[in-house]
């Protein structure tokens, strides 16, 4: 049961994810461009931003049950810790035009971001059960902070020279090298704000039965669709995002300052449907803003198809954003209702490692598919994605209606 007394813990994690929730955006903005400059063979361009996805896969499991030993608070600060260093590393990487220590920092940033998404779950715990949809939607606001604040950093100091810090002459520093040092900061900032997060604090109740096994846990419909809702929303916004800098930037010319516009845009629209997703769930109820979301997606790939221009890739961005942000919210509040307190590390980190081993695969084959199949075949290739989501909602709705009146 948990102890409710104030928003400490919200407010606290809401601070650092503003300045730690900006390594992502970065990565995803230079990490194609960066890889085109320096990658050995234009199949591993997209290669670093798929290796930050693959770290958040392979650590996800790990980063959970880590904090159920240690507590959430040494695994907030040990991660970030680590990813301000993989800021470092990659300014080292871009400055040497080391394309495998860059991926290895790329990688580290997605370990990083395992922990990072164990914030929603700390937020949830720590207020009550009729709170938890609208604490994470307040929370996922950073977003927004960490949308201007990312690629504002990323753009301002892409070409500052960090002199002699790397060990060059002032003139022979690659560009975007500062870009990370500047992502290392940021992400020092955040280490010093989670010094102030106290652990959730929990009491002996009801919640606190014995713990179940996971395949039992996992015959719930309402679990079923929380994690297939949030596995399809990260998958398609992986794959058509990590496409997106280097169709715009390198294959139709758009300029460094419209890739980055479109990527902040996008960013933006993840995060400021926060402002009343969390309210719209508790007037309409989990399963419509799932749906909702889904036809946004849908609607993204309409739009996206054929031979985009900027305003095409901007609109079809923003709608993939707002989809994205009903999907993962949607799924994320279901999740809380299908375990008991005993069984939340566990639950919480087989569907991290779910959602994001779905989210590599995605980021993995963007690359290719793109180079491959050009842009439209990235936007084909979504719609199958998509389906066993709305077969998933339209089953458990109409074929078994019952299964979740209490969620819907």
């Amino acid at each position: 049961m948990r102890i409710t007394k104030n928003y400490r813990t919200l407010v606290t994690l809401g601070l650092a994810q503003c300045f730690g929730q900006t390594a992502p955006p970065i990565m995803i903005l230079l990490g194609g461009i960066v890889g085109a400059e320096i990658a050995p063979s234009d199949a591993l361009i997209t290669l670093p931003v798929a290796l930050m996805v693959v770290g958040t896969a392979c650590t996800a499991i790990p980063a959970s049950l880590l904090m159920a030993r240690i507590g959430r608070k040494a695994g907030f600060l040990a991660a970030t810790a680590g990813a301000s260093l993989a800021g470092l590393i990659a300014a080292w990487g871009v400055s040497n035009e080391d394309f495998w220590l860059f991926c290895l920092a790329s990688f580290l940033v997605g370990a990083y971001v395992a922990f990072m998404q164990q914030f929603r779950f700390a937020v949830a715990e720590s207020v009550s059960d009729t709170e938890v949809a609208k604490a994470i939607s307040i929370l996922m606001l950073a977003g927004i902070v960490a949308a201007f604040l990312g690629p504002e950093v990323a753009t301002r100091m892409s070409h500052v020279n960090p002199g002699l810090l790397l060990g060059h002459a002032a003139e022979a520093v690659p560009v975007y090298t500062g870009s990370f040092l500047g992502m290392s900061g940021l992400l020092a900032c955040s280490f010093f704000i989670l010094l102030f997060y106290r652990n959730a604090v929990w009491q002996t109740g009801e919640d606190d039965r014995e713990p179940r096994p996971l395949m039992v846990i996992l015959q719930q419909p309402t679990l079923l669709l929380a994690i297939a809702a949030a596995v399809v929303g990260w998958s398609v916004m992986s794959l058509i995002m990590t496409a997106t800098p280097v169709s715009m930037h390198r294959l139709d010319q758009f300029s460094f300052d419209d890739t980055a516009w479109v990527i902040q845009s996008h960013i933006l629209a993840m995060y400021i449907p926060s402002l009343f997703s969390g309210f719209l769930i508790a007037r309409l109820g989990v399963v419509n803003i799932i749906l909702a979301g889904l036809v946004l997606m849908a609607v993204c790939l309409i739009i996206g198809y054929g031979s985009p221009a900027l305003t095409h890739y901007w609109t079809s961005l923003v709608l993939l954003g707002i989809g994205w942000n009903f999907l993962f919210l949607g799924g994320t509040t279901l999740l809380t209702r299908t375990y008991r307190s005993s069984e939340r590390f566990k639950v919480q980190a087989f569907n991290d490692f779910v959602i994001f081993a779905f989210q590599g695969l995605a980021s993995l084959g963007s690359g290719v598919l793109l180079l491959s199949l050009g842009w439209n075949g990235v936007m084909l290739l979504s719609i199958p994605v998509l389906l066993p989501l709305l077969l998933l909602i339209v089953y458990l709705v109409y074929r078994r209606p019952g299964s979740l009146d209490a969620v819907s």
